[in-house]
């Protein structure tokens, strides 16, 4: 390769934790320390002895954030590579160099690894990570590496931070100064099309601090020699960074791949299977509304995948306000597939969240090419790579095995749950007459709903399907064995935010309902997001200044209903109104002592005046850790006491509901910047692309507290013009 580093964002699916391909030969070179585990963090685990192994074929291409292209170079040139030479200023101003993440340290001459990067040998890409690590402050050393077998050719490699791993127990009892750390930071790279030298893989954040004068000292930067380093860095003066950018294919007047392939030639050529169903023109229309949205909202982010063909295959975008919504409501997430599942015109797939009205919220959209594995794989890791890595509590799903899968490979610590809605809807329509059985009905929601204990319900559905003649009934048997993952019974540990209300299995997190049918179009579509989204976001403004400004009508003269009249949102105010309503029970009694734990029997009608039907609950009473729960789990289901916790409450004569069941989450005062999280005040000086994120982040800052109310906003409007006033008197005295 001649010049500067050639990198570029592929025109082909990227993994994102890809294994090496068979017949390779696994190597270690300088001392890696993990020779028995070299690629931990999907859990796929190479043997020395050669295993073969899989390759990993999901990925992300992104765009947006991380680099702009120009929408002329997207449509005019056919020939499938775009050739841009940028010319920057010495002061490290590089536009190329902004990272979706917040917080993540960049180079000023060198932007950071990005997966989809792509060189032209196996040494410009080391040689570019190793001058990205010298100009932070870091060395690196190559972990691993694999060839093909009986020959020498290189085939992959991971480069990772000089801090990786940890002293052996031999190298620990040395008087050698410990300097690992076991850091994360690393590249993992592969050869493709034997030709080029791909990113697969990049852990940007580091766990220790950047020392200049050490790095400088260490085996790679002294091993530069004067030809490498020629190549890759920029002279003093300026910097002429040629980039290789292979298209996306966003423009195609046929919607499937490249603009030079006929519609006759696609079906002898490219799998659709593999690619996403777009009608005629879909494919100009994604790509205007991207391109508008980015020019109205710096922090709109899309990513895109693209098959071996270079066509589109899934795609993914989010903005600023959502990333923001889900640093503060991100505790349970739905995953609504109902248009991909039912055959949509369109294959939508939106991540939901619910926030302190209780209200719907967006966190997030794609389109996909299919409903496979590999497809959500792609999609969860692209979510989750906007949400700076933080996985949700709970993950909420329709019956679907190859998400459950995906799920447990992205997000193996959340929980992941059925909606119930849905899994009854599917109950009856796989039962025949059944369904129209009032007596089968009758019974089945009795046993999914009102049972309380796990041996209750096992009882119940026993006798149920035995009664119905159902033992033998293949898919019931199959929704049985998951039956954890949908009854109620089995999931009072899981906090669902009031998301999905157990009582009549309704779901509450469909954000496009009633905005989306079965034939609506792209276009359409498109034109309906950025109405409903704005609808949205003015409907949350307006039940903001409500919620401030008036005191709702209290109902009893009971002490929790004022407590939380001062602190909740109206709405759920009033669903924590109904409990306290209907705290009169039958009979509290004590059953069991431990310590300064009590359990209690809460009897209660199930019909006001009818004592022959009555219901028991058990509520435990921690008196020391002033800690309470309910075998109904109103807490985890809905986020607030039910009655049986506020009479045991009242009963033992606290007057005010423990601060640990406040959720912070419901309160009218709770303050919701819908920016991407501050991050630490230490920027590049010399760094523009900065400037713009921490001057936009704080700005928004004023933005939303303008929004209280009208003499918020009077204030805040004074401020932003005296502030431009200053600004402007500053460029006045360097004219």
């Amino acid at each position: 390769m001649t010049g500067n580093p050639a990198f570029s964002t592929g025109d082909q699916h990227h993994a994102l934790s890809p294994s090496p391909p068979p017949n390779l030969l696994i190597t270690m070179e300088e001392g890696s320390q993990n020779s028995e585990q070299l690629f931990e963090d999907d859990g796929n685990e190479l043997e020395m002895e050669g295993n073969d192994i899989d390759i990993d074929s999901n990925g992300l291409d992104i765009e947006g954030n991380c680099l702009d292209i120009e929408s002329n170079g997207l449509q005019d040139d056919c020939d499938g590579m775009l050739d841009i030479d940028d010319n920057h200023e010495s002061n490290g101003d590089d536009a190329t160099a902004v990272s979706i993440e917040n917080g993540i340290s960049q180079g000023k001459n060198y932007p950071p690894p990005v997966v989809g990067m792509e060189f032209e040998s196996y040494d410009d890409a080391y040689n570019y990570y190793n001058c990205y690590a010298k100009e932070l402050g870091f060395a690196i050393r190559v972990k691993s590496s694999w060839t093909k077998r009986n020959s020498k050719e290189k085939r992959g490699a991971v480069l990772c931070c000089n801090c990786e791993g940890f002293k052996t127990i031999k190298e620990a009892n040395s008087r050698r100064k410990e300097t690992r750390t076991g850091c994360l930071a690393m590249i993992r790279l592969r050869l493709v099309e034997s030709n080029r030298w791909r990113v697969d893989e990049v852990k940007l954040e580091h766990n220790h601090l950047f020392d200049h004068e050490r790095a400088q000292n260490c085996k790679s930067h002294k091993k530069m020699d004067a030809v490498a380093k020629r190549k890759v860095e920029p002279t003093v003066d300026v910097e002429v960074r040629t980039i290789k950018l292979y298209r996306t294919s966003t423009a195609d007047p046929v919607g499937y791949g490249n603009l030079n392939i006929l519609e006759g030639e696609i079906s002898e050529t490219i799998d659709r299977s593999k690619r996403l169903k777009l009608n005629k023109g879909d494919s100009q229309i994604i790509y205007d509304f991207f391109s508008r949205i980015q020019l109205t909202s710096p922090n709109f982010v899309y990513l895109i995948d693209l098959n071996d063909e270079g066509c589109l295959r899934n795609v993914f975008w989010i903005d600023s306000r959502s990333r923001a919504a889900y640093g503060y409501f991100g505790d349970v997430v739905a995953v609504d597939t109902t248009c991909l599942s039912n055959k949509y015109e369109i294959p939508l797939v939106a991540f939901v969240g619910v926030n302190h009205h209780g209200q719907s919220i967006l966190l997030g959209c794609g389109l996909l090419a299919d409903d496979t594995f590999e497809s959500y794989v792609w999609l969860f890791r692209a979510w989750l790579t906007c949400m700076s890595g933080r996985s949700p509590q709970t993950i909420i799903t329709d019956h679907c095995r190859a998400m459950q899968s995906a799920i447990s490979e992205v997000f193996p610590r959340a929980h992941h749950r059925l909606h119930l809605s849905h899994v009854m809807q599917s109950l009856f329509e796989n039962l025949g007459e059944l369904q129209e059985s009032d007596v089968f009905q009758m019974i089945l929601n009795r046993t999914v709903y009102e049972t309380v204990k796990v041996d209750e319900f096992e009882m119940g559905w026993d006798d149920m399907i035995r009664r119905f003649g159902l033992v033998d009934h293949a898919w019931l048997c199959t929704l049985y064995e998951e039956r954890e993952r949908w009854a109620p019974v089995y999931q009072k540990d899981t906090f669902f935010a009031g998301m999905c209300t157990f009582e009549n299995g309704e779901f509450r997190s469909s954000f496009f309902d009633g905005f989306v049918h079965k034939q609506t179009s792209l276009k359409e579509f498109f034109g309906k997001y950025e109405l409903l989204v704005q609808e949205e976001r003015k409907t949350e403004a307006i039940i903001d200044l409500e919620s401030r400004d008036s005191s709702p009508l209290l109902k009893t003269r009971c002490f929790y209903e004022l407590q939380l009249a001062k602190l909740y949102t109206n709405e759920i105010f009033r669903r924590f109104q109904d409990e306290v309503v209907m705290m009169p029970c039958f009979s509290i009694t004590q059953v069991h002592a431990n310590g300064s734990v009590i359990t209690y029997m809460i009897k209660e009608h199930e019909v006001e005046g009818d004592r022959s039907n009555m219901k028991n609950f058990e509520v435990m009473h921690d008196k020391a850790g002033t800690e309470i729960r309910c075998i109904c789990s109103c807490f985890n289901f809905n986020g607030y006491l039910c009655r049986h916790c506020l009479c045991v409450l009242h009963y033992n004569g606290v007057e005010e509901i423990p601060f640990q069941y406040i959720l912070s989450r419901w309160r009218k005062d709770f303050k919701r910047l819908y920016i991407p999280e501050l991050g630490s005040n230490n920027i590049d000086i010399s760094n523009p692309v900065q400037w713009f994120d921490h001057l936009h982040r704080r700005a928004m800052q004023v933005v939303e507290e303008g929004m209280i109310s009208q003499d918020h906003y009077t204030v805040a409007w004074q401020a932003f013009k005296e502030s431009l006033n200053k600004v402007r008197l500053v460029a006045d005295k360097h004219v």
